[in-house]
């Protein structure tokens, strides 16, 4: 059966900000992954899931979620990332399932009570336990991103040829100002993590 990978997500104060601030953001950022309702939809007001038909590539979405939302003053976002297989492929995917989709809903009800941000959930402990060392350590880097830090993550993931000049184009910064903000993101730490995800994912398939 093919794997698939699903995240489920809550937006942590959303009360704290106009809806609109950080909802634009949040969809801008879903639909660079598919399309709604099949791939992803928000519900609940501020949760939402998204099928990530390439595991591999689970890691770096959450990562952009995660920047998209920090780049707002006081905002952050909880994510649980299911591996795993899809059973049901209905229209939208709130309706789809299979172990995927259970892995991620199961986790993101963990998390609050671990108080922790990130993590994966698939059906092998031994990569899940290394990755999540991993995610963790991760955090606590992530976690405390400035707005104009997240910002500059946000547009390098999404643009990972273009050279820092060419992201100060485009936030309207100098390329030194981008240099230091990606140096104070620790991007370069961060995109191992993701390399890393990638390799250890590979071998699972």
């Amino acid at each position: 059966k093919d794997m698939t990978s699903v995240i489920t997500g809550d937006i942590i104060n959303s009360q704290k900000a106009k809806p609109a601030q950080w909802l634009n953001k949040l969809k801008k950022t879903l639909t660079i992954w598919g399309s709604t309702p099949k791939q992803w939809e928000i519900y609940r007001g501020d949760s939402f899931q998204l099928e990530i038909k390439k595991p591999s590539d689970a890691i770096n979405a959450a990562i952009q979620i995660k920047s998209a939302i920090k780049s707002i003053k006081g905002m952050d976002v909880r994510m649980a990332i299911g591996i795993g297989e899809k059973k049901y492929n209905a229209r939208k995917v709130s309706e789809s399932n299979g172990s995927a989709f259970v892995y991620s809903g199961e986790l993101v009800e963990e998390l609050k009570k671990l108080n922790l941000n990130m993590a994966v959930r698939s059906a092998y402990p031994d990569f899940d336990k290394e990755i999540n060392l991993y995610l963790k350590l991760a955090l606590f880097i992530m976690d405390n991103w400035s707005n104009n830090t997240a910002e500059t993550v946000y547009a390098a993931l999404q643009y990972p040829d273009k050279s820092q000049t060419s992201l100060g184009a485009l936030l309207k910064v100098k390329q030194n100002a981008i240099s230091a903000r990606l140096k104070r993101a620790h991007y370069e730490e961060i995109t191992e993590v993701i390399q890393m995800y990638r390799y250890k994912i590979s071998q699972l398939e």
